[in-house]
């Protein structure tokens, strides 16, 4: 697998990120994984919950999650659904490792075997940031604790690639994506400001045309999409 290292003081930034965004927000916790993707009527991985603490549908079989994940990251849906998409993948994966790393290896595969495939290049960046988010709350939080040693695996991969890199990558080849510009401002909430501000700028922007990420830009950035 071609890994992206991340340095101490990127990483130790992220860490700061994640704190603030956990205790001085209405809209608590890490951004991708602990709030929900308006997605309308579209179709994903099946989900009951609501609110902070998801656990998704009970009864869904976490052993079908790879095949269901991959069949939904078709080349036709929109981006806002894969993001919703990988959000639920993590959270049904999250004590399950021998998934979670099977999902992110494929992910990984589609990137070498589609090198110009902008997609395939937001899935595997956005999917990496969805785990090290949820490795975040697995290390600082009560909720999401897997038994000692089985995240051991999927946060030592997860940390040593830049998915806002591959995020970005995939804005380039696409070209103009609103969608893209939306995940990658939530990416970025306690980063780089010119970075996260010309991120929202572009999904504002594109926001004009689309409804629902306009709904969505309200609900995450109700002063900006104001």
């Amino acid at each position: 697998m071609k890994l992206r290292k991340i340095s101490s003081v990127k990483y130790f930034a992220a860490l700061v990120a994640a704190l603030l965004f956990l205790t001085g927000t209405a809209l608590a916790g890490p951004p991708l994984i602990c709030h929900a993707i308006d997605i309308g009527a579209a179709q994903s991985l099946p989900w009951r919950s609501s609110g902070w603490n998801l656990s998704g549908q009970e009864t869904y079989d976490v052993s079908h999650l790879v095949p269901d994940t991959l069949a939904l990251l078709a080349p036709g849906a929109p981006v806002l659904v894969r993001m919703e998409t990988l959000r639920r993948a993590t959270l049904y994966a999250q004590k399950r490792t021998a998934v979670a790393m099977e999902l992110l290896m494929r992910l990984e595969v589609r990137t070498r075997e589609n090198p110009k495939d902008a997609l395939a290049a937001f899935d595997f960046g956005y999917l990496v940031e969805c785990y090290s988010q949820a490795s975040w709350l697995h290390q600082h939080t009560d909720w999401l604790k897997a038994p000692e040693g089985e995240e051991t695996a999927r946060t030592h991969v997860a940390m040593k690639i830049d998915g806002y890199e591959w995020v970005r990558k995939a804005i380039a080849l696409r070209g103009s994506d609103p969608q893209m510009e939306f995940a990658a401002a939530l990416m970025t909430p306690e980063g780089a400001r010119s970075e996260h501000d010309r991120h929202l700028q572009n999904a504002i922007a594109g926001a004009k045309a689309d409804a629902l990420l306009a709904r969505n830009l309200a609900s995450r950035f109700p002063k900006s999409a104001a």
